[in-house]
Parts: C-alpha cells; sequence; structure tokens
C-alpha cells in the first residue's frame, strides 16, 4: 500500500484576480496562466510522481463541489471532502487527515493549496520526497521555506535555526519562530539574513504526528473528529458534518499547532514559487518581453509600454500603447484597466460590481 497521500485545500473564495475571479468561481478555478490549465489542476499535475490519483484528496467549500468534480475528475468522489462553511485551515486539515488514518494508520501526508503555483517542477519533487522520507518513522512536521528573492510584505516569514540540521537530511533544519507579515523595512532586514523563509504553506507529516498535535494543543476541536469518526465512509457523513463542521474553532494550522509544537521542522528550498495572491505577484512569476510585459491572450500587441501585464483571453485583438506598469485584464463582458499600484483597490471594485 502506497503510504503517501496529498490534501489539495481549495475551499478559498480567492477573488483578488477581479474580474477574472470571483466568489462563485474562485482563482484556484481559473486558467490564471493561459496555458490551458487552472491552478487546481496544475496542483494535481505536480504530484503525479508523488502519489498516485487515488490518493489525492481535495477538501473544499460544499458550493465548488461539481467545479472540483468537473476538473479533477480523476480524484475519488468519495476523496472530494464538502466543507459547510469556511473555518481556517486547522479545521480542514483535522477532517482530511482523521479520514486518511481510517484507512491508512500509517499514512504520511503533504498538504497543499490549491492557487500557488511552481515553475521548477523537478526540484519541487526532489524537496517533497525528501520531506517525505524524513518525517515518515518520526513526530516531524516539516514546512517548506522559500528562499526570498525580494523584501515581500504580502507573505509570513520562518525563522530557521541553520546550526541545527538533521542528522538524515542536511537540508532540513530546526523552525526557529514564525513571523506575521512584515513591514517594508522590516522584510528588508530579514533578507539580509539567510535564515528567513517565505512560509509557503505546505505541510508534511504523517498522520499520527498531526493528529497527537491536535490533540494536545486543540483538544476542543479534535473531540469533534473523534467523535465522527464511526461515520466517516457511510451515507450519514456529510449530514453530520453540516452539523458539527460549524463547531470548530475558526483557526489556522500555523496558531493551532505550528507555533506551539516542539519538533517543527523548515526545509529551505528554491524552486520558482508564488501564492499567486496578485496581479503584481503573477507578473513576478511569468515571462516578460523585452520591455517587461506579461501578455496572456492570443492576439496582443503592445506599443511604448513597460511592466504591464495583460490577460485578455476572451479577446480576438488587443492593442495597447503608452502605458506603464498597469493591469489590463477582462472577462465575462467586464474590463479592468488599472494602475498595478493600486492593485489593493481591486477588491473594491469586485465589492461594487457584486452589487
Amino acid at each position: 500500500m502506497n503510504r503517501t497521500h496529498v490534501v489539495i485545500m481549495a475551499g478559498g473564495i480567492g477573488s483578488r484576480f477581479w474580474p477574472m475571479s470571483s466568489p462563485e468561481m474562485p482563482k484556484q478555478f481559473i486558467d490564471v496562466l493561459g496555458c490551458g490549465r487552472t491552478l487546481i489542476q496544475l496542483t494535481a499535475d505536480r504530484f503525479k510522481e508523488i502519489c498516485p490519483a487515488e490518493n489525492i484528496w481535495v477538501v473544499t467549500s460544499k458550493d465548488y463541489a461539481d467545479l472540483v468534480r468537473e476538473q479533477l475528475p480523476q480524484i475519488p468522489s468519495e476523496h472530494i471532502l464538502l466543507e459547510p462553511c469556511r473555518r481556517n485551515t486547522a479545521p480542514c486539515i483535522a477532517y482530511v487527515c482523521w479520514k486518511i488514518k481510517t484507512l491508512n494508520p500509517k499514512a504520511n501526508v503533504v498538504i497543499s493549496p490549491s492557487d500557488h503555483i511552481v515553475i521548477d517542477t523537478t526540484e519541487f519533487n526532489r524537496v517533497v520526497k525528501g520531506a517525505l522520507k524524513f518525517t515518515a518513522d518520526s513526530d516531524a512536521i516539516v514546512t517548506l521555506g522559500m528562499k526570498p528573492t525580494r523584501p515581500e510584505t504580502g507573505y509570513g516569514y520562518i525563522e530557521a535555526s541553520l546550526a541545527l540540521t538533521s542528522p538524515s537530511n542536511k537540508e532540513i533544519c530546526k523552525v526557529d519562530s514564525f513571523r506575521e507579515k512584515p513591514d517594508l523595512p522590516t522584510a528588508e532586514r530579514y533578507i539580509q539574513k539567510n535564515n528567513y523563509f517565505w512560509n509557503a504553506g505546505i505541510f508534511i507529516w504523517n498522520v499520527n504526528t498531526v493528529i497527537n498535535a491536535l490533540r494536545v494543543y486543540q483538544p476542543e476541536l479534535s473531540a469533534i473528529f473523534d467523535e465522527l469518526r464511526s461515520v466517516f465512509f457511510t451515507p450519514a457523513e456529510q449530514a453530520h458534518i453540516d452539523e458539527r463542521f460549524p463547531l470548530c474553532p475558526n483557526i489556522s494550522i500555523d496558531y493551532a499547532v505550528m507555533e506551539k509544537a516542539d519538533e517543527i521542522f523548515v526545509y529551505p528550498a528554491s524552486f520558482g514559487w508564488s501564492d499567486l495572491g496578485t496581479w503584481g505577484s503573477l507578473h513576478e512569476t511569468s515571462s516578460k518581453d523585452a520591455q517587461g510585459n506579461v501578455c496572456i491572450g492570443t492576439n496582443i500587441q503592445m506599443y511604448d509600454s513597460r511592466n504591464c501585464i495583460i490577460h485578455t483571453t476572451q479577446e480576438k485583438k488587443v492593442v495597447i500603447q503608452g502605458l506603464d506598469g498597469y493591469i489590463v485584464a477582462e472577462k465575462n463582458n467586464t474590463l479592468l484597466v488599472c494602475r498595478m499600484s493600486e492593485e489593493q483597490r481591486i477588491k473594491e471594485f469586485s465589492a461594487e460590481t457584486s452589487k
């Protein structure tokens, strides 16, 4: 039996890529890169060498069940877990890990967001396999830390004790502390050191380790899923989840376990990672022309323009002239033209259009 299981968390509303995304069609279900695959499909694709499709799980909102089934038909239907409401990552992870343990008490698990991108999948596979080997028969929890390339204020950071490496894998070291998203001066200080890494939100552990940690640090949450074990994989499961899941505390796995447990390790890595939280991050990670423009669409012509991102996959022809540092994006008869520096206002635009 293959011990490795992969969990894709896909319950977020992901509406930052307006007008492409919306609460009804979050970014994880959209072809953001214009490559013919949505972000959740790309996430599943990169785990093909890690585990078989029958060992992949998706935790998502009940509202997105049909989208998951349509976009990931290779995943067993009983591995698509439906949250009746949003309760952050700790309840999501607890639910799926309790279920995985009922099938394989020795399972080794990777937890991954559904809406990130990875450029170097070969290096990604090497790192994840190394982490899985490290956690297979230990009490260790491993989080992947991305080597920073800029003083990013949109990510949390991991402070590592580089001198405290593991004898079994010299690339893995102890976590000293987790740091919240910093202001710019703090981020600049972080990247001047070599022991601060972006927190990618990708976790590796064996199922007993995380369940034991949740029982110690989150007994209220753990009691809910201990009580639900008898209904797992029965016709009554969803009704019981609908009733009990809303009672879970609204807490992230970082606060619930990662910042409390002792055996927390980080695997510093560099494989072209981005959480694609903004149009700016998509511009940062995409291939650019000589003028720094990113063009995603079939026929885009740029004149006297630089440092722009153009996403117009539904238009036959787009001509842009005289723009510097702009976002131009369209979807379903809605066109956005916005300075990239004013991107935070996109959420306001999105809220206005939904009224």
